[in-house]
Parts: C-alpha cells; structure tokens; sequence
C-alpha cells in the first residue's frame, strides 16, 4: 500500500512526539503499518508518502536510484537565471557536501496553494519569488540551503511531485490510497 498525504506545517514526519509543540503523523488515522518514505522537516509543507512496502521504500530513498522529487520555494528575492546556475550546475558546497545538478526555473507565478499557517513573514522591502527544483538527492534541509547559499533564503518550501506523481487535488492534513495508476507514475 502507497499513501500520499499533504503534510501540513508543523508536522513531523514521524509517529511518535519528541517535543510537546509539534503534532505527528499520529493524528492523522493512518492504516497500521505504514511508515514515512523519507521526511519533510516540520516546516516543510506538501507531499510525503507513507508505506507498508519496505523494497518501494528502497526503490524510491537509494541515492543511488536518483529519484526526482519536485519542490516550490518561495524565496526572498527575484533571481536571475545567472543567480540559479550555481543550483542547475550543481557543486554547491552544504556543510562538507557537494549538491548535484538540479533541474531549477523561476516561477511565472505564485502557485495555486492554500495559504499557510501562520504565515509566511511579509516584509514590503523585500519582494518574494517561486522557484521550482528537481532534485535527485536529499539531504537535510537541502533545498533551504541551497537557496540560502545563493544568497536567496527559502520562507516557504513545499514538496509538489515525487517521480511523475504530483501533489494536486490533496488539501493540507489529507491523504489517499495510489490507485496502480498513479503507482506508475511515482516511478516513472
């Protein structure tokens, strides 16, 4: 069994509560026996999936598989495309680690989600952008710290697509059964 869930903010990607502030995937009346596919850190938004199936699990988190994920940054500032070259090239040096390439644009607009809460910190100096990045890889906080280091810090970061399955139509705090179909898609 496949779950794909929208994770809200302020989640954690686990069952059991470490610290008193955060809620869990507990509260959300998963079936038994499913387990996170990777993470999304508590202030991360979006899709994360959960299984009962240990060698999917292998399949879709061995770096080795280089398996696309698709994220949306809402960033400070407007980069150029000079600005995401160090990103698409890859090579970023993050705490002793060098990133591989990615594939990264500058959105046209703002995506179609729902707000967050609490909002994301609104200063009028400062105008905002939506990047969108694929990435094979997945390191702690990796895209976060990939803008930062080119000197556009992430304010909001959601997980939009995992292989060829998108995030669409699951509101915050939802999840569903992957019908085969869209089982083909998470592994294009």
């Amino acid at each position: 069994m496949i779950l794909a869930f929208n994770k809200p903010y302020g989640v954690l990607s686990q069952f059991t509560r470490e610290a008193p502030h955060h809620r869990t995937l507990a509260e959300f009346g998963f079936p038994s026996g499913v387990y996170p596919v990777g993470r999304l850190d508590a202030d991360s938004e979006g899709l994360l999936l959960l299984s009962d199936e240990k060698t999917l699990v292998d399949r879709l988190l061995n770096p080795a598989n280089r398996h696309p994920r698709t994220y949306w940054s809402q960033v400070e500032g407007i980069p150029s495309a000079a600005d995401l070259l160090p990103l698409e090239r890859g090579g970023l040096s993050i705490r002793g680690y060098r990133t591989l390439p990615c594939r990264v644009s500058l959105m046209n607009r703002e995506p179609d989600v729902p707000p967050r809460n609490p909002p994301v910190r609104y200063r009028a100096a400062i105008p905002t952008s939506w990047l969108e990045l694929t990435l094979v890889e997945g390191k702690n906080r990796q895209v976060r710290r990939m803008t930062a280091a080119i000197g556009f810090p992430t304010l909001r970061l959601l997980r939009a697509g995992i292989g060829g399955f998108p995030l669409d139509g699951l509101e915050p705090g939802s999840w569903k059964e992957l019908t085969p179909r869209e089982r083909r898609e998470l592994m294009p």
